[in-house]
């Protein structure tokens, strides 16, 4: 098994392509052994000291680093976990771990397009750099987002946020006024 390594723009944070399904559809972010108690994968690396956050996505791990530890020392054992658990075929989530989808059945036709656009338009985009953005809200015109994965903590993120995202909705959907990101 080869495992691909690719920087992101967030410097504690290094994404992980196995080459082969990870979550396929879907997305996981955690920020501790305890919340990914439903997932072996991220429990493994969550065993490492110096391992902050794992995020999982359809086909990469994203993992970010405490700022005390570097990836000279830690990325050998990330990617011996990783393999050892793709290797020894084990799930990456177990049943019933999986987060459930949002209720989008009551969304009025301005968050319906809010979020048409973030999933056509930015999680992909977003995705590509080892995170993502998840919709938590929209009210009195503010855009309510959680940034996952490498997002999460990155210098950049600010930017992303108001110069992209907030810049592309407003055009879009004049009724958005801000974007803010929410933990």
């Amino acid at each position: 098994m080869f495992i691909q390594t690719e920087a992101t723009p967030n410097p504690l944070t290094l994404k992980f392509v196995p080459g082969v399904d990870v979550l396929g559809s879907g997305t996981a972010f955690f920020t501790s052994a305890a919340e990914a108690k439903h997932s072996p994968l991220a429990q493994a690396l969550f065993r490492m000291d110096g391992i902050s956050a794992v995020f999982l996505g359809g086909d990469f791990i994203t993992v970010t680093r405490d700022p005390e530890f570097t990836w000279e020392v830690l990325k050998p054992m990330v990617l011996t976990s990783i393999m050892d658990h793709f290797v020894a075929g084990k799930p990456v989530m177990e049943e019933g771990g999986a987060a459930a989808a949002a209720d989008t059945s009551n969304d009025s036709d301005i968050v319906k397009q809010i979020r048409e656009l973030i999933d056509t338009r930015v999680r992909p985009a977003v995705a590509q750099d080892g995170g993502d953005i998840i919709f938590r809200g929209f009210e009195d015109g503010i855009v309510q987002l959680e940034l996952h994965g490498s997002c999460s903590g990155c210098p950049s993120s600010t930017i992303t946020l108001k110069n992209g995202i907030e810049t592309m909705l407003k055009h879009y959907v004049p009724e958005v006024i801000a974007v803010e990101a929410v933990m």
